[in-house]
């Protein structure tokens, strides 16, 4: 007999793996986290050896044309990770496609500015935090857009992880 909390469970998990007609695979070893406000997933990362913290991949979805432009979400995820002269930090920054989709990317290394989301009292940068980012472009201006933050070692550790999930978006028919 299937009670109402695993159905509640199943539909849950459904939900968190797809958004905006867009559906993806959450890799191996990280751990989905409750719903939150604004986002479509977040997903715990385990800490690298060495490191204290775990890291975050967050999968955002505004709605149809909403959340800013691609080069909008590029350029304030340049900002959030700064050099030591309180400069945003270089960026690597590029275009590619999976299953059909337009995938623009960043990869950045710094003080990380952007903990405790938009909202946050302080500025605390946070020295030995990476980023890496991406604009999935949906159908019909369908964009999401994700997120992963953590120690450097966290981030390099599960770097391959973090692109087994860009390329497994696809549309969700």
């Amino acid at each position: 007999m299937i009670t109402a909390s695993i159905l509640t469970l199943a539909a849950t998990l459904a939900f968190a793996e797809s958004a905006g007609g867009l559906r993806w695979t959450m890799p191996g070893g990280w751990k989905a986290e409750p719903e939150r406000p604004m986002r479509a997933a977040t997903y715990t990362v385990p800490a690298a050896q060495g490191d204290k913290e775990p890291g975050e991949c967050a999968v955002f979805f505004f709605g149809r044309g909403q959340g800013g432009s691609v080069q909008d979400n590029i350029d304030r995820w340049r900002g959030q990770i700064v050099g030591t002269d309180g400069k945003p930090a270089v960026a690597k920054i590029d275009k590619g496609q999976a299953r059909g989709l337009t995938l623009t990317r960043i990869d950045s290394s710094g003080s990380y500015t952007g903990l405790g989301g938009p909202m946050a009292t302080s500025a605390r940068a946070v020295p030995g935090y990476r980023l890496l980012g991406a604009v999935v472009e949906g159908p019909g201006g369908n964009n999401v857009f994700v997120k992963f933050t953590g120690p450097v070692r966290t981030v390099a550790a599960n770097q391959k992880q973090f692109e087994q999930l860009l390329s497994s978006f696809q549309v969700d028919k």
